[in-house]
């Protein structure tokens, strides 16, 4: 049952590495982030790391997105208008 479930943690959090690895949108991608700081938490759980799945949890996946998060928003709404014209097109 142990050797299943490290499997599936670890599968989780391949597949969520893969994702947001190929996200393109730095938004998206932090939520991505998030999902695969949860994976990472609940890998180390699993793996009787109770003190690094905690600050993973904390760490992983509120903070660093978060922080991702609004720098995005701050330059997006830093960015001059025309230049964000040009980008769209």
């Amino acid at each position: 049952m142990n050797d299943w479930l490290i499997g599936l943690a670890l599968a989780f959090t391949v597949a969520t590495a893969t994702v947001a690895v190929l996200t393109r949108d730095p938004a998206k991608q932090a939520v991505v982030l998030s999902a695969l700081g949860l994976g990472l938490a609940v890998l180390f759980a699993v793996l009787q790391a109770p003190d690094v799945a905690l600050s993973q949890l904390a760490v992983g996946t509120a903070l660093t997105p978060l922080l991702i998060l609004l720098t995005v928003r701050k330059i997006s709404r830093h960015r001059a208008p025309d230049e964000h014209d040009e980008e769209q097109r």
